[in-house]
């Protein structure tokens, strides 16, 4: 039986009085490829973004590999875990999101090599060796040199990707990441995603691209008005919707 990477109980996320998500329950077994689709504002990007604290949430609990995130309970009190210990819990996770966030007087491979150096505490060789081979790894052995601003949209939305896995991390979270590209260069980074996807690693991907969910995913799911209202086999999903919602959210969407 598969291991249970992320297990999310009753997440609850409130912005004042307005609830975010209403209860999300979600499990993502070692190895699975897991979708989450929805319209803007259903809940999708805060969901992913809550997994590793980048926002605080009011209720549930996750935990990742066993570990509870973010917050510990004291009998009938919540706390928040210190910095230092959310800083390494964030770590058992990498991101990649829609915007690039490279530092631009950095070479791609300098990029790769400084959360391994600074978090991980590689010395600059061991690190580049790392950097080098999940560069190539993205298509990019050519352009380890090269600085952000020499990339196009598509090379430097590959070298984030390569920065996150180059952290070893259990589960890898990505955000919307072909949704500030030009079209032309949506395919690269889909295909290294495919890739990665073939070679086992555990992902939680929020996406708009619905026939790249369903080639890619071993599960997905639905989210509406911040509750998961719909989820399973993309072929089954995408071809037979159990809710009208999901039938109406199809029809507008890219997948045909």
């Amino acid at each position: 039986m598969a291991k249970t990477i992320l297990d999310i109980k009753g997440l609850r996320k409130t912005y004042g009085i307005h609830e975010v998500l209403k209860g999300v329950d979600c499990a993502v077994q070692e190895g699975e490829v897991i979708s989450i689709i929805g319209s803007s504002g259903s809940g999708k990007t805060t969901l992913l973004r809550c997994v590793n604290m980048l926002e605080e949430f009011q209720g549930g609990t996750i935990r990742l590999d066993g570990e509870e995130i973010g917050y510990r309970v004291d009998g009938a009190t919540r706390r928040r875990k210190s910095e230092k210990e959310i800083a390494r819990q964030r770590a058992l996770t990498g991101m990649a999101f829609q915007q690039f966030n490279l530092f631009p007087h950095m070479s791609a491979a300098e990029n790769v090599m400084l959360g391994l150096i600074k978090v991980k505490k590689m010395t600059k060789p061991e690190a580049r060796i790392i950097a080098e081979k999940w560069l190539d790894r993205v298509g990019l052995a050519a352009r380890t040199n090269h600085y952000p601003g020499q990339l196009s949209g598509g090379q430097q939305q590959r070298v984030a990707i390569a920065r996150a896995i180059a952290m070893s991390p259990r589960l890898m979270l990505f955000d919307e990441v072909t949704s500030a590209l030009d079209p032309e260069l949506v395919g690269e980074v889909l295909q290294v995603i495919k890739g990665l996807a073939a070679d086992g690693m555990t992902m939680l991907l929020v996406t708009h691209e619905m026939r790249f969910a369903y080639e890619v995913s071993s599960r997905v799911i639905f989210m509406n008005q911040g509750v998961i209202c719909e989820e399973g086999d993309p072929k089954e999903m995408f071809v037979r919707p159990k809710t009208e919602r999901l039938a109406e959210f199809l029809k507008t969407s890219s997948f045909n």
